[in-house]
């Protein structure tokens, strides 16, 4: 098993270097690979805001590529659980915070728009912190 960098996911979803595709789809095609859960987070923000990918997008590569037989995480339910929740609306960073807080009962926060979009999504409540 190989653990593969943030770049490597890159390469493989978007072809913008058609060398280093090459390389990252021959990774994917022969090795198991571990994705780490903050290469997960990584590769969204840089899939946004780097490549301007929309979240349907973003969700679709992600379920299909951590779908693969070959792919190991952490925890697969957690994340099909954030990229179900990013799906609905809220923000992927978010989405992974609050499936990561489902053992406790509260989530603090000063951000408003989180607290509106996650209302009801989970038993841990985010709540206005002060």
């Amino acid at each position: 098993m190989i653990a593969i960098n943030t770049n490597i996911i890159i390469r493989l979803l978007t072809h913008d270097d058609s060398k280093q595709y090459d390389i990252a789809y021959q990774l994917f095609q022969s090795s198991v690979i571990y994705i780490a859960d903050s290469v997960i987070l990584e590769s969204e923000w840089v899939l946004r805001y780097a490549y301007d990918f929309s979240a349907t997008q973003i969700s679709n590569a992600m379920t299909k590529l951590f779908g693969l037989p070959n792919i190991i995480l952490d925890n697969p339910a957690l994340i099909a659980q954030v990229i179900n929740w990013y799906s609905q609306g809220l923000d992927f960073g978010d989405a992974m915070h609050l499936a990561k807080c489902e053992q406790v009962s509260q989530l603090k926060t000063f951000d408003h728009k989180f607290i509106k979009k996650a209302a009801g999504l989970s038993l841990c409540q985010v709540t206005l912190a002060g």
